[in-house]
């Protein structure tokens, strides 16, 4: 084989071994939803105003079990914990002693949990691929029902592994939680996702 030519095949699998490793963010987050039945991490919320000045931040933890179960649990700075048992989605503010619930159907739709802990991905969402940033693979679903409460999702991956999911509301306001110590497919206990309302609380049905 003539050096040219093997100088030439050589560019060339150099050249196609980056393409052929790239990842593909759309391609991870199906296969988050279709591999990862249940999971739990720690998170750091970061609320950002439309205009990028007010912040506000918040932590907790969050687990799911899929289809449709799932609890985020804010301690600080103000408790609040977020409970879909599979039929109803409950809200409990700790501080205001308030409770309110919503049927699962009408709380879901096309929402970040949804996302997460659904399974109905392609049906609800447009999805697309996003650059890289922040040394994590992104990728983009949009609500195919323009009239809720979000403009778009986005998911950001370290390798297979769930890291950060970005939520934009219909106002532009930004919601970025961060995931620490994700672990998939973990064994949940099945009463994380029962709410029982607490002895005294307002409950309000929607």
């Amino acid at each position: 084989m003539k050096r040219s030519l093997r100088l030439g095949l050589a560019l060339a699998a150099a050249l196609a071994a980056p393409l052929a490793a790239a990842a593909d963010p759309v391609d991870t987050l199906r296969g988050f939803v279709r591999d990862v039945k249940s999971g739990r991490a720690q998170f750091t919320q970061t609320v950002t105003s439309p205009d990028g000045v007010k912040k506000k931040s918040s932590t907790g933890s969050f687990e799911f079990a899929r289809p449709n179960r799932f609890r985020f649990a804010y301690a600080k700075p103000f408790e609040q914990t977020i409970v879909g048992d599979g039929e109803k989605v409950w809200i409990h503010d700790a501080d205001l002693n308030q409770v309110s619930s919503r049927k699962l159907g009408q709380a879901l739709g096309a929402t970040p949990a949804a996302l997460l802990a659904g399974g109905t991905l392609e049906r609800d969402f447009d999805l697309a691929n996003l650059p890289a940033k922040d040394g994590l693979e992104w990728a983009e679903a949009k609500p195919k029902n323009k009239d809720g409460a979000f403009q778009a999702v986005r998911v950001g991956f370290k390798g297979k592994d769930l890291a950060a999911l970005e939520i934009i509301d219909s106002f532009g306001q930004k919601s970025l939680l961060q995931f620490n110590a994700f672990a998939a497919n973990t064994p949940i206990n099945a009463e994380a996702f029962r709410f029982t309302v607490p002895p005294g609380a307002d409950l309000i049905e929607q």
